[in-house]
């Protein structure tokens, strides 16, 4: 609330009919009224409520203008008549020591032409009601009150359902000299999420270089302005996970690696000059190199996901695709069959075994088959000591 000091009023201020709502959409009724109390007896010319809306971000440089859209406009004389009585003049007396009400409403423009509220280093969306005071040879007095704005977004949309996956790789130099590659395969099973889901990543990590590297990812929230021609991109990181290290030579997957949505402004659309985006970076941190990242784009929404948001949907939304192969589950140990016999003599544990044809009897990594079938393991017995004759044998069963 903004008052003169010379203002003879005691209460001037805007109060909405819900003061408990949080926020407003496209199509609501927001009403109110603007409450006035005179400390001493005043005139006043009129009253008048307006609302607006609007768009606008300022360049760091005090010498760059700033650029504003406007997406609410209204405006409203309000009859001071119905509780004040005019004079000779025009004029309207407001006595002293009585509260007045006077009440104004108005209806938000339908959808598509809104967009939500926002606060930002560079630039902000901001609604807002405010009164004006015309009183006789003196300055207008003002006060104002604003109000939160949050155009729903469904994450059901079709384009948002949809599976996002991406991969990159990068090779890995040292002193100008080749040292192999790293690379970086992910999924997603959806775009759209709201606060508090999980994100069920599916990723494949390789590294043939020789250094350790480590696999981690992370939410990204991307602020863009427009001002001037140019766009100002201030990036943020919100949660990160990370994985194990990799040495040189091998790779790691993740299966369904969670990561949660915090809580969050929703995504801002629609906004010619201000836009916040977000991003699931996944990336190897690779020692004395810059990291191989990969960004999948997220919709932060308002709406949550109405289907079944389980890991197992998760898993099963990527079982099709062909970006990458997972390794399929181990064999169930009630199909391995009882019989162990090897099929040959001899069988080596490994394949790059490097030993000579000629070691008969060294050699380390070969191991042997019997000849004939092993015999049945005997049946469990006991001898029982009390018999008369103690070489009776009892099976048990």
């Amino acid at each position: 609330m903004v008052l003169s000091p010379a203002s003879r009023l005691r209460l001037f201020r805007v109060v909405f009919s819900e003061p408990g709502r949080a926020f407003y959409s496209s199509g609501d009724k927001l009403s109110g009224s603007v409450q006035l109390q005179a400390e001493q007896p005043c005139r006043v010319d009129g009253l008048r409520v307006t609302a607006a809306g609007c768009a606008r971000v300022q360049p760091r440089k005090k010498r760059g203008r700033s650029q504003e859209v406007e997406y609410l406009k209204y405006d409203e004389d309000v009859r001071l008549e119905e509780a004040l009585s005019p004079d000779s003049d025009g004029c309207f007396l407001l006595p002293a020591g009585k509260t007045f009400s006077f009440q104004f409403g108005f209806e938000l423009p339908p959808p598509g032409c809104l967009v939500s509220s926002f606060r930002g280093k560079l630039g902000s969306v901001r609604y807002y009601v405010r009164a004006e005071l015309r009183r006789p040879s003196e300055h207008a007095l003002q006060c104002e009150k604003e109000f939160e704005v949050e155009e729903p977004l469904d994450v059901n949309r079709a384009d948002l359902l949809a599976p996002v996956a991406a991969s990159a790789q990068k090779k890995v130099t040292c002193m100008f000299i080749p040292d192999g590659q790293v690379s970086i395969s992910a999924q997603i099973d959806r775009k759209g999420f709201c606060e508090g889901e999980d994100i069920f990543i599916n990723a494949k990590f390789e590294n043939t270089c020789s250094r350790i590297v480590v696999p981690k990812a992370a939410i990204i929230a991307k602020h863009s302005y427009a001002v001037d021609g140019r766009t100002k991109v201030l990036r943020q990181k919100l949660s990160a996970v990370r994985g194990n290290h990799i040495i040189s030579g091998m790779c790691d997957m993740w299966q369904g690696r969670t990561i949660k949505v915090p809580k969050l402004k929703p995504s801002l659309l629609g906004c010619d000059i201000i836009q916040v985006d977000y991003a699931l970076m996944i990336y190897l941190h690779i020692p004395g190199s810059e990291k191989l990242t990969l960004e999948l784009p997220l919709v932060i929404g308002t709406i949550p996901f109405s289907g079944v948001g389980s890991r197992t949907s998760s898993m099963c939304s990527q079982a099709g695709s062909s970006w990458t192969s997972f390794p399929s589950a181990p064999p169930s140990y009630s199909n391995i069959h009882r019989d162990l016999r090897v099929d040959g003599p001899r069988t080596p544990l490994l394949h790059d075994y490097d030993g000579t044809e000629d070691e008969e009897e060294e050699g380390g990594l070969i191991m042997r088959a019997p000849e004939l079938h092993c015999p049945p393991p005997p049946v469990y017995s006991e001898v029982d000591q009390n018999s008369e004759n103690s070489s009776q044998v009892v099976p048990i069963f």
